[in-house]
């Protein structure tokens, strides 16, 4: 009989249960391709049962756009520059007990979330300081010697200036476009590219999800999956939104292994976008599924406050992390109790 101790301090509530505690114990030795060891579980363990924090933060990177350093050529066009650093040996704690050796654009993934508007240039000063090549490759319009296949950056300091013309309009992702591309890409060398509209969009509380995962023990299946890297973030920190408020979500699916992905909001439906290329919404429905780097823009209101999941509807991927909630409050004020979540 499974024992279950529940310890109330406050509004927090630990559940402990003694199998647990065993399968903390269970850790497993993998070696990382430059000889670093790593001992881990490479199980997923739902955070609202651990004390434990993660280094990477999910709230943060929602509402964090990147629009560079910004400058005027003489003709008035806009030039955006950016310095993106590639590496590939940071081991970072994925899920409380979880340690991956994950390749990083700026240190982190998904990388920076990079913003600009049509027809400003784009200036990227990429430098890899890993010990294995590295590129990257944007989805978009852009001169071939651009498009980082071809023009491969050696490791150790290698350097490359990727220059070109924003556009199209829409969500587009970034990537590593080194062989072999699977790795590159499932250890984590990826991150979105906004271009927005000359005359804008309508103002919104605007955020991004980058719907990816992991293979914890390299057998090339996913052993969780997440919207921006740490699974069931958002379900114990739900996304603080207004009631009546246009929500603007940039989406993006960097899922390597399994064809699809899928998306799922409750309580509401949304205007989606697909590639964001248009400003007018393709259709209004309350789930998208998506292949790899398939990406879209979602804008919906919630005119009831109360909490809302959004999730995959594909459960496997919900029950391995990749699942959320909104926190609909009728006003701009909202008690910080409210964000606990009852299991």
């Amino acid at each position: 009989m499974i024992l279950l101790l529940s310890v109330i301090i406050g509004l927090s509530v630990i559940v402990v249960f003694p199998n647990f505690s065993e399968a903390q114990s269970e850790l497993k030795t993998f070696v990382t391709h430059s000889g670093k060891v790593i001992r881990t579980t490479g199980e997923i363990i739902d955070p609202l049962y651990t004390v434990s924090t993660v280094e990477f933060d999910p709230m943060e990177y929602l509402r964090d756009f990147d629009y560079g350093e910004v400058s005027m050529l003489p003709d008035g066009i806009t030039v955006r520059e950016f310095t993106i650093i590639a590496e590939d040996d940071k081991v970072m704690e994925i899920s409380p007990g979880v340690f991956f050796n994950v390749w990083t654009y700026n240190g982190a993934v998904p990388g920076p979330t990079i913003r600009a508007t049509e027809g400003d240039i784009v200036k990227i000063n990429f430098i890899n300081n890993g010990s294995k090549s590295h590129t990257m490759h944007f989805h978009g319009i852009h001169p071939a010697e651009m498009d980082g296949v071809f023009e491969i950056v050696g490791p150790g300091g290698g350097q490359f200036t990727y220059e070109f013309e924003a556009g199209p309009v829409g969500i587009h992702p970034y990537h590593c476009h080194v062989m072999p591309l699977e790795e590159h890409i499932v250890r984590g060398l990826y991150g979105v590219f906004i271009v927005d509209p000359k005359e804008g969009r309508e103002p919104a509380d605007e955020m991004v999800m980058v719907l990816n995962g992991f293979d914890t023990d390299f057998d090339t299946e996913n052993n969780f999956y997440a919207a921006n890297t740490i699974p069931f973030y958002y379900q114990h920190h739900p996304i603080q939104i207004n009631i009546d408020e246009l929500i603007r979500v940039y989406v993006l699916n960097m899922v390597e292994f399994d064809p699809i992905n899928n998306l799922h909001l409750h309580g509401n439906l949304f205007d989606y976008y697909p590639t964001g290329t248009s400003t007018e919404p393709t259709f209004y429905t309350d789930m998208i599924t998506l292949s790899q780097t398939e990406r879209g823009i979602m804008e919906f209101e919630y005119k009831y406050p109360g909490k809302y999941l959004f999730h995959a509807h594909k459960v496997e991927f919900s029950e391995k992390g990749w699942i959320g909630m909104f926190l609909v409050n009728d006003d701009t004020e909202f008690d910080e109790s409210d964000t606990e979540y009852d299991r």
